[in-house]
């Protein structure tokens, strides 16, 4: 049994300055807390930053990824319910205390939801309201900031995902539609994160790939029919506006209708496998 109230584990890559003055915050506000600092190959003083801090730090010995760290955090955690922030200093501590009292009415996870104030820049602010929007209509329930980084979640439901999580920056895609297909809730609170101080990890041409892939994942981790069956439509009716037109027009039946046809059959079967593996995936889920 562990004799820890909870474990704060934040991945940190290069967050010397930040984490100069976040740790003793965490230590101020929450003495009874495991405070884990997973160190993802930084080349500045992070490691060092740790140590004088008395927290403890897991260091990497080269970059692995923010997911890779919030695996590592999650390994090494003695609490039953984890914290995790980014250690950039963008999420305040005394935010803590409004997801565990989240938990304790019932939530098995519990998310900081950013408002557009808070986004990074506008473009940020338009995509992640548009990864919400699609997250909520495939899924069936309000998601309010799916790529926010700043939850509280149970340690023993949030390890059964484990093998799900990716070791770069989209494991809260991953983890927020996990919990859902799995039946567990999710709940939201508003927050207000800072900016940071610092260069940002972030760059425009892995922005433009992080947007293509946390689409994907949104649908293939709850339910890939939702995206395959509109895709086989579109081909289906393309094609019979396609035959249409042709058989008024030339009175024929063309190579490119039967194209679409086929590509509507092919498309709506490889969504039923799909689906069948997302079954699998989630069959050993408490």
């Amino acid at each position: 049994m562990s004799n820890v109230d909870f474990t704060i584990v934040i991945p940190a890559k290069n967050e010397a300055i930040n984490l100069q003055s976040l740790l003793p915050e965490l230590i101020s506000l929450y003495p009874q807390a495991e405070i884990i600092v997973v160190n993802d190959g930084s080349t500045d003083k992070t490691e060092e930053v740790c140590k004088t801090n008395n927290v403890n730090v897991i260091s990497h010995v080269y970059s692995k990824g923010n997911g890779a760290s919030i695996k590592t955090g999650a390994r090494a955690a003695q609490g039953d319910i984890i914290v995790f922030m980014d250690g950039d200093g963008q999420h305040q501590p005394k935010d803590i205390g409004l997801l565990l009292a989240e938990l304790k009415n019932g939530a098995d996870m519990c998310v900081g939801a950013r408002d557009s104030k808070s986004q990074a820049s506008v473009g940020r602010s338009l995509a992640n309201s548009f990864y919400n929007k699609l997250a909520t209509l495939i899924s069936g329930h309000p998601v309010a900031d799916l790529t926010s980084g700043f939850r509280a979640v149970y340690r023993k439901k949030f390890k059964s995902f484990l093998y799900l999580l990716p070791n770069g920056f989209s494991y809260p895609t991953t983890i927020t539609m996990a919990f859902f297909r799995a039946g567990f809730s999710v709940k939201y609170i508003p927050i207000v994160a800072l900016a940071r101080k610092g260069k940002s990890h972030v760059n425009i041409l892995k922005d433009g790939m992080r947007f293509l892939i946390i689409i994907f994942k949104i649908g293939t981790l709850y339910s890939p029919l939702k995206i395959f069956i509109p895709a086989a439509m579109a081909f289906f009716f393309t094609g019979v506006g396609y035959y249409m037109y042709t058989f008024l027009t030339r009175h024929v039946f063309t190579n490119m209708s039967a194209v679409l046809f086929l590509s509507a059959v092919i498309v709506f079967l490889i969504g039923l496998v799909s689906e069948q593996i997302t079954v699998l995936m989630y069959k050993d889920t408490e």
